[in-house]
């Protein structure tokens, strides 16, 4: 992934969204730029406009924490943004030779973070990586997204089922806010990870594959998940709409735990409870099937 292309994206739609007034400068005459002038950003941030000029080209490497906090208050960067732009700078250092372009190792999920998503079997419960790849699920989490695991093509990859399946836009109630949180995040873990090929690969095929996607990646909006609700539309129970937790696990690399809940006394209560009976029983029913091919196969 190019970082210099992406640090250079990332100023200029930060500049192209400010206008004058929200800067408090003066404006004069007809401007042809939407938002922020080189000149103005660099007279902002304290640098000279060939410097910032040299910074919007993509050269974030050795740039010090002063001038980064400089540019952040000058370009109005919220905590996500602010984030952002230091992983860029650190991403644009010289990276060592046994980074370049490595496939990233899979993570595995350690037996004792699998038994605590198993020991909550009436909530939805995953551990997903940062490519939000699905990485484990207890039985609720797979009926929850049983779309998405009846599909072995899509990898139990989130972006990809949301931006690819067919049945994506009614499972998402709100389709598209799902689509920008997704891309944010995605955006920002290529900041951090501009080496990951898994990363890039998966950003590659979505942007070749969806319109929807590329123009999101275009925007560079960076976001973490800080969404407290999600809204759903089962095929089997209809409307559900649950708490999201997203809970990092310090001693995994790059992985969180990522749970669903309802609050008592409410429909999406009752909608788990029926989905949970569901898994249950098609559990068994599978249980059952092996059992039986296991004695035909011993007769």
């Amino acid at each position: 992934m190019d970082n210099r292309e992406a640090a250079g994206a990332f100023l200029r739609s930060r500049r192209d969204r400010i206008t004058p007034a929200q800067a408090g400068l003066p404006t004069y005459g007809q401007r042809r730029v939407p938002g922020l002038r080189r000149g103005e950003v660099a007279a902002l941030a304290g640098v000279s406009v060939e410097y910032y000029t040299r910074l919007e080209r993509g050269s974030l490497g050795g740039v010090s924490d002063s001038v980064l906090d400089a540019l952040a208050h000058a370009l109005r960067l919220d905590d996500t943004e602010r984030m952002y732009l230091y992983d860029l700078a650190r991403a644009a250092g010289p990276a060592p030779a046994t980074r370049t372009r490595q496939r990233a190792d899979r993570p595995t999920v350690r037996p004792g973070v699998a038994r605590i998503i198993e020991g909550m079997p009436e909530l939805p419960a995953y551990v997903v990586n940062n490519r939000l790849d699905l990485l484990a699920a207890n039985p609720l989490g797979r009926a929850l997204y049983a779309d998405l695991y009846a599909a072995p093509a899509y990898g139990a990859n989130i972006p990809r089922f949301g931006f690819l399946h067919p049945a994506a836009r009614r499972f998402y109630t709100e389709w598209e806010r799902m689509g920008r949180f997704t891309v944010g995040a995605l955006r920002v873990e290529a900041g951090k990870n501009p080496h990951d090929r898994e990363l890039s690969d998966l950003i590659g095929e979505l942007s070749a594959r969806s319109d929807f996607f590329r123009m999101l990646w275009d925007s560079h909006e960076v976001h973490v998940f800080r969404e407290r609700t999600k809204r759903f539309h089962h095929p089997l129970v209809g409307p559900l709409e649950l708490d999201q937790e997203f809970l990092d696990l310090p001693h995994e690399s790059g992985l969180s735990m990522l749970v669903y809940s309802a609050p008592p006394g409410t429909a999406a209560e009752d909608g788990l409870k029926l989905l949970a009976n569901w898994s249950a029983a098609a559990g068994q029913e599978r249980d059952t099937q092996s059992t039986s091919e296991a004695s035909a196969r011993q007769a």
